[in-house]
């Protein structure tokens, strides 16, 4: 329903006015009889008739003037193309408020969080008494429910308590909140409005729901400048084995979002607070960098680190967090099979020989005695010669090595073909098909072919020479090994025998990997016990496998949910969380096989390093950082913006846009918007229109008489 426009009524009544007169003042025929009695009849029929239509005619006149005074007084409106009476209907009304990281931008109208402020404080100050308010945003840590203000005073005290917050959902998941919490409203009219800067990267995500149809979505654009920026996107550990004194490997990632090549930049790494390194880069424009640098541990334990970069008008992705773990101590489990020697594994991983560089606690038990060993209680499992293995321990050794374990297998003269294929299978591997050479026989058959020095299991041991290249490893000789065909799974061979078989082979599986050697460390087999190599392959190896994916630790981002695995915790034990700021939390845990597994719900808010606790005791540091995705701060166009939005939730979302003109221009305009059209100047009009031409239609029609 449409109403014409005021001057198109008044131009219409006034055409018809004279139209009316002229059709009713009828004049007298010329030539009359006036001796008729049939003529007098009929003149005197014609009159009562004319009387009558005039009489009616001055009725339907009045009766107008007054409906169009009583509309007047009625004050309707126009919203929305329908004309509502006694003004805007009682509403129940949701503000959105984009609250984040991005909204500390400014521009020439100030803050971009400041103006939605004024746009929400403009909304709620134009509801009339009895309206229902809700106040949401983008970015809240509890999710809860939002809070009902029938009172105008709470809801902009609601408004003024909004601050940025990292962890933002996206704009399509707000406004299906919003939307929830008006399913039970109190009115029939209900409305929400965004206000947002539109970025891109957070606008919406895989969310589809459909919006009711009765929920009118306004979208409020703030912002109009374009800013470039750099960020710390992401921090990684690339060595696997970590020792004090001895270099690491860390590697950042800077991407930059602005349109220019950037060259020069500086970034820094910190251990404990104390900057270790330091590097420069040069970053195109839309692209990312990895920047590498070089950190030396000085203390044991989990390290906290962190890389920054230049300030820019975009603060918080200018550093990025990380852990380092230098353990204090590994927990080994040696497995001896029937009949094998052990002693040499056990001497290279005592105190003695590691000269108190790194600890390793060792438990030697028989291999009857592994299907009892909890696995999980230890970070790396030494299986020196097992003769067969049974499928329950095939099944426990697989999930150990899955869930983060490392083991390292050792063959032996009497191993069950069938029993070590499971367990290769089982990791991902390929099959073990016989030996090569005669045990005990002295006579060498192999020696090593190739060696793999860019794995970080030889990372940092052997120096390059003059020439650039580095030296081949010192080679046993090989008199008895076991013949290994690798699979087509996650795996690869560090070193190759001189016959094509894998000496020393890495099977990766899940999040833990398993070391094969086709050897035993026993000099019926090769001299390789004897040699200088031996303690260190077998001090790496094991540091290589206990390590899994502890080198670095959990990464989490804030607001989002997460878990974190803990080996050998108790399971009794009440785990405790505590962040930077000193706020604690317990989160939900669960036993697993060997770990206890925390669940995080997304409630941590801030980036930081968070300690990982029970009772006093640290179990684990945790990196909490940034979204990455909030680094990026291109905004959509407002039209683009409630397209994107209109294809999530099925609903048009309307725009208001002030464009430049500041928050004081659009709220003028939303109060037009949401008050509609006031139309009782148009019905006043109309009214004083038909009381004009009542007055004329009286002073052209005379009162009518008849000759008898």
């Amino acid at each position: 329903m449409t109403f014409l426009n005021p001057l198109a009524l008044f131009a219409l009544a006034a055409a018809a006015i004279p139209l009316i007169i002229h059709l009713f003042n009828f004049r007298r025929p010329k030539r009359v009889d006036f001796s008729s009695l049939a003529f007098l009849k009929e003149l005197q029929k014609s009159t009562m008739q004319r009387v009558r239509i005039k009489q009616w005619l001055l009725l339907l006149l009045r009766t107008l003037a007054i409906a169009g005074l009583v509309l007047a007084f009625a004050r309707p409106t126009l919203q929305g193309g329908v004309a509502s009476l006694g003004g805007r209907p009682a509403t129940s009304m949701a503000v959105v408020i984009d609250n984040s990281l991005s909204m500390t931008l400014r521009d020439a109208q100030g803050g971009y969080l400041d103006q939605a402020r004024d746009l929400a404080t403009g909304l709620i100050e134009e509801t009339e008494p009895g309206d229902e308010r809700f106040v949401l945003t983008t970015a809240d840590a509890s999710q809860a429910a939002p809070a009902s203000y029938t009172n105008e005073g709470p809801a902009l005290d609601a408004v003024t308590d909004v601050a940025t917050a990292p962890g933002a959902r996206s704009a399509s998941r707000a406004l299906a909140r919003a939307a929830a919490s008006l399913e039970d409203a109190t009115h029939l009219n209900k409305e929400i409005y965004l206000i947002s800067d539109l970025q891109q990267r957070t606008w919406t995500d895989s969310l589809a729901a459909e919006l009711p149809d009765d929920v009118r979505v306004v979208l409020l654009p703030v912002g109009n400048r374009t800013f470039g920026n750099i960020a710390v996107t992401e921090v990684e550990v690339q060595s696997r084995i970590i020792e004090i004194g001895q270099p690491a490997r860390v590697t950042a990632t800077l991407a930059n979002y602005g349109p220019e090549r950037i060259e020069g930049y500086v970034a820094s790494v910190y251990l404990e607070g104390e900057r270790v390194a330091q590097a420069t880069a040069d970053i195109e424009p839309g692209a990312n960098t990895a920047v590498s640098f070089t950190v030396t541990p000085q203390q044991r334990g989990w390290l906290a680190g962190e890389v920054q970069i230049e300030d820019d008008a975009f603060a918080f992705d200018n550093q990025r967090f990380f852990t380092l773990h230098v353990p204090e101590e590994r927990r080994v489990l040696v497995v001896q099979g029937q009949g094998q020697r052990a002693e040499f594994v056990e001497l290279a991983l005592s105190s003695r020989l590691t000269q108190g560089r790194i600890v390793f606690e060792t438990e030697t038990i028989s291999e009857n005695a592994l299907t009892g060993a909890t696995l999980g209680n230890y970070d790396a499992v030494v299986l020196v010669g097992p003769r067969d293995l049974s499928s329950g321990e095939v099944a426990s050794l697989t999930r150990y090595v899955e869930a983060g374990g490392g083991v390292l297998l050792f063959p032996s003269q009497g191993a069950q073909a069938s029993d070590y294929n499971a367990l290769l299978s089982g990791l991902g591997g390929g099959r073990f098909s016989g030996f090569s050479g005669d045990y005990g026989s002295g006579r060498s058959i192999a020696t090593f072919e190739r060696t793999d020095l860019e794995h970080p299991l030889f990372e940092g041991v052997f120096e390059q020479s003059s020439l650039g290249r580095q030296t081949q490893v010192e080679s046993p000789d090989v008199f008895y090994a076991m013949n290994y065909t690798p699979g087509a799974g996650n795996e690869q061979t560090l070193i190759q025998l001189s016959n094509g078989f894998p000496f020393l082979h890495e099977l990766r599986h899940g999040s833990g990997a398993a070391f094969l050697l086709s050897t035993a460390p026993d000099p019926a087999w090769s001299d390789l016990p004897v040699r200088g190599l031996f303690i260190p392959l077998l001090y790496r190896s094991i540091y290589y496998l206990s390590s899994g994916e502890s080198v670095q630790g959990d990464r989490l981002l804030v607001g989002h949910p997460g878990e974190v695995r803990l080996a050998g915790a108790d399971e009794g034990e009440t785990v405790r969380i505590l962040g930077p700021d000193g706020d604690e939390q317990t989160p939900e845990q669960r036993s697993l096989f060997g770990a206890v597994l925390l669940q995080l719900d997304g409630s941590i808010q801030q980036p930081g390093i968070y300690n990982v606790q029970a009772g006093d005791r640290l179990l684990r540091r945790i990196a909490v950082n940034l979204d990455s995705n909030e680094s990026d701060l291109a905004a959509f166009s407002p039209e683009e913006a409630a397209e994107r939005l209109q294809e999530r939730l099925g609903v048009p979302i309307r725009i208001l846009d002030a464009g430049t003109d500041g928050p004081e221009a659009a709220l003028a305009a939303l109060a037009a918007e949401r008050t509609g059209r006031e139309l009782w100047n148009v019905f006043l009009g109309l009214a004083l229109m038909f009381l004009v031409a009542e007055m004329l239609v009286s002073m052209q029609w005379r009162p009518e008489t008849v000759a008898a």
